[in-house]
């Protein structure tokens, strides 16, 4: 085996090594974004009060940088995309389960268990979606 032979094996192991590493640090550089986007909107607000204007005349800190949406509505956004997620996972799974069910190979060496993956992912994501549901609406 040559060194020729040797670059792609390195490329195809490096591939997911670098997509990893990447959104570690897409995530770190978001949290690091809006935790100082979070602080000057407090530096903000503590100058108007001590400019004299009344905290409640403010707007509200709790809003998402992003999207504008109040904290409920940025987690109930949160939790409806799990829960089509976890749906559509569910659905994959059960597919898979009959697919591998009507296959007359596959029947007798039981492949159909491989459709449970999915079924238990979806699962998992609907359970996601239930608890980070805000429980009471504004």
């Amino acid at each position: 085996m040559g060194l020729g032979d040797a670059i792609p094996a390195v490329i195809v192991f490096m591939i997911p090594i670098v997509a990893i590493i990447g959104g570690i640090t897409a995530g770190i550089v978001k949290n690091l974004g809006q935790q100082r986007l979070q602080e000057l909107a407090q530096r903000e607000r503590m100058m108007a009060i001590e400019r004299g204007i009344p905290p409640d005349k403010l707007p509200p800190l709790q809003i998402h940088q992003e999207t504008g949406l109040t904290f409920n509505q940025s987690q109930m956004r949160r939790s409806q995309g799990l829960m089509i997620g976890g749906l559509i996972c569910v659905a994959v799974g059960a597919g898979m389960i009959g697919f591998f069910n009507v296959i007359p190979d596959a029947r007798d060496k039981n492949i159909w268990a491989a459709g449970l993956i999915p079924v238990f992912v979806g699962f998992a994501l609907l359970i996601s979606a239930w608890v980070i549901r805000p429980k009471k609406m504004d």
